[in-house]
């Protein structure tokens, strides 16, 4: 019988797709949230879902809904204070998740890289060959009536995903981050292993991380790489061209055949194994799954590639030293002879305290830098350090740009315009194109 959902910051990256999967399932759906536009909105819109201004009077008016608490609301934000004075039904997202858990077979892909990436592929080649629902952390999110499997990104900020218990996990790496919240790595790692020892058939982890190799489980646990002897589906072949990559991959000694992926970088000839591997592991066919990886486009925000006035522009979540270096390298693999500019936006001063070093390094790998002033958090507007402190540390120096002044990024030809970040980076990106757009005007 369909129900009746409220939920309380409609417009985040999981309360999104988790509203577009009910409402897909043919349940009524409502939400609240800023009125400032985000990218998530649009699928909301899309879909017919009414998304109102955050107002406590929506609580009464919508008293008999289930109401959805998104994980960024504490007790004294304005609705959901409103929410437990009124005593209606309310439940947080990790609970509502754990709903569409218990209805099908569900693969959770976790990570401290790499689980948006990895869901979206997943998501792309399950609903393709099997009746799949999926929920993707760019803020996609679709569902359908007596789903065989449900694809879930599970997120692993202040332990948000440890309510879940999939049939199966994927685990992409463990690496120390969010250092707002988790004290060390000993302190993330023990998270994803609360995580996996919840996960019911088996996990499909990375052979390369180190923590993922210290995890101790009662499923059985099977790891994914390029190193033989040590990895059960091993990756060989390995071809990387400027359309993509080609690989091969066998399971201890059994061939599964070579495989194609339109996209670049060697963290997703990984992803895409991790993405085999479950697919056997449930008895699927290997040949849909071999086909539906030639043709996936990727997801939102992560390597999003285009062509502006003849600029080469890619926009990319990165905001970890571990995911700007495989960003820049996918950009290397896709044009080798082209200059790799790095226009990078520091996400949050705790992260930049305990990675400064690590990410003047990496930006490094980059022909050329540009920085942007750090982008805070609500937790955070201040801090200690800044984008200078970054620039000092890469050897050649790094420009330190702002949305007023972009003029020295028009001096790069034969380039490509790598923008990173996790706070609102796209405002450079858009005010660039904007600059693009008026130099191209001016010459007609």
């Amino acid at each position: 019988m369909p129900k009746k959902y409220y939920f309380i910051g409609i417009k985040g990256t999981g309360m999104g797709p988790l509203a577009q999967i009910l409402h897909d399932q043919g349940n009524e759906v409502v939400g609240s949230d800023i009125d400032k536009f985000t990218y998530t909105q649009a699928p909301l819109e899309k879909a017919g879902i009414k998304i109102l201004s955050f107002d406590a009077k929506n609580i009464e008016k919508y008293k008999d809904y289930i109401f959805v608490r998104g994980n960024a609301f504490e007790d004294d934000q304005v609705e959901v204070r409103a929410a437990l004075d009124a005593g209606v039904k309310m439940i947080s997202y990790p609970d509502a998740v754990a709903e569409q858990i218990a209805q099908a077979t569900t693969i959770a892909v976790a990570g401290a890289h790499g689980k948006t990436s990895t869901t979206g592929m997943l998501a792309h080649v399950m609903k393709n060959v099997a009746r799949t629902s999926y929920l993707i952390g760019d803020g996609t999110g679709h569902g359908v009536k007596d789903s065989q499997f449900f694809v879930l990104e599970a997120d692993e900020y202040r332990r948000h995903f440890k309510p879940y218990h999939p049939d199966y996990a994927i685990l992409t790496n463990i690496d120390f981050d969010h250092p707002d919240y988790y004290k060390d790595l000993d302190d993330v790692f023990s998270a994803f292993e609360d995580f996996a020892k919840g996960v019911k058939k088996g996990i499909v982890a990375w052979g390369d991380d180190p923590s993922l190799q210290k995890l101790s489980v009662d499923v059985p646990l099977y790891y994914y790489g390029d190193v033989a002897g040590r990895d059960d589906f091993l990756i060989d072949q390995i071809d990387k061209e400027t359309n993509g990559s080609n690989f091969h991959v066998s399971f201890r000694g059994k061939d599964l055949g070579k495989f194609f992926i339109p996209i670049f970088g060697q963290h997703n000839i990984f992803n895409a194994t991790a993405v085999i591997a479950v697919a056997y592991l449930e008895g699927l066919d290997l040949d849909g799954i071999r086909e539906h990886l030639k043709t996936y486009p990727g997801v939102k925000r992560r390597f999003s590639e285009k062509v502006v006035d003849g600029v080469t522009i890619i926009d990319d979540y990165a905001h970890h030293p571990t995911e700007i270096q495989a960003t820049l390298d996918a950009a290397r693999q896709e044009h080798p002879d082209k200059e790799i500019v790095a226009v990078f936006q520091p996400h949050t001063f705790t992260r930049v305290i305990a990675y400064k070093d690590e990410f003047a390094k990496v930006l490094s790998k980059a022909d050329t830098v540009y920085l942007t002033p750090i982008f805070g958090s609500a937790r955070e507007a201040t801090g200690t350090v800044t984008a200078e402190d970054i620039a000092k540390e890469i050897p050649g120096g790094a420009t330190i740009i702002t949305e007023d002044n972009l003029s020295p990024l028009l001096n790069h030809e034969n380039s490509v315009l790598v923008f990173m970040g996790a706070g609102d980076i796209e405002k450079y990106e858009f005010a660039f194109e904007k600059l693009l757009g008026q130099i191209q005007s001016d010459r007609s």
